[in-house]
């Protein structure tokens, strides 16, 4: 399981602290325990990743990637987010990226990140143009 964590406008992102891919950007969230309901397990990965309390707002899909020598299905949320968010457990940073701002699809340990990204950057637009006051 994973999740597109936004607020503010912007897209929480993981940097991965263990093999596949450290070092590569990715979603916060990661596998089920045995027997275990995927959004309590959802809920769990990302306090144990980065300390926030999520709620699910929107289901995006399944996504199917390659991992070590075998393959994994994505299941991938839309969330709200409250507290505030630090690197723990197999992260070793995190940062907020604006829709103009996402690393290159190449950093990413995941095929689809990039994609899914993309859509959600479309989804939201340009930035709003930052006004500087006139005068005193």
């Amino acid at each position: 399981m994973q999740a597109l964590v936004v607020r503010a406008g912007r897209v929480l992102l993981v940097r991965r602290d263990r093999d596949p891919g450290k070092g590569r950007w990715d979603l916060p969230g990661g596998f089920l325990d045995e027997g275990e309901d995927p959004v309590a397990g959802l809920r769990r990965e990302l306090f144990e990743e980065t300390g926030l309390e999520i709620e699910p707002v929107e289901y995006l899909g399944v996504f199917v990637e390659p991992y070590f020598n075998r393959y994994v299905l994505g299941l991938t949320w839309l969330v709200s987010a409250v507290g505030d968010a630090r690197p723990a457990d197999d992260v070793a940073e995190l940062q907020w990226f604006a829709a103009d701002g996402l690393p290159a699809a190449d950093e990413f340990q995941f095929a689809h990140h990039p994609r899914l990204l993309a859509a959600w950057a479309e989804q939201v637009g340009p930035p709003e143009p930052q006004v500087e006051p006139i005068g005193p």
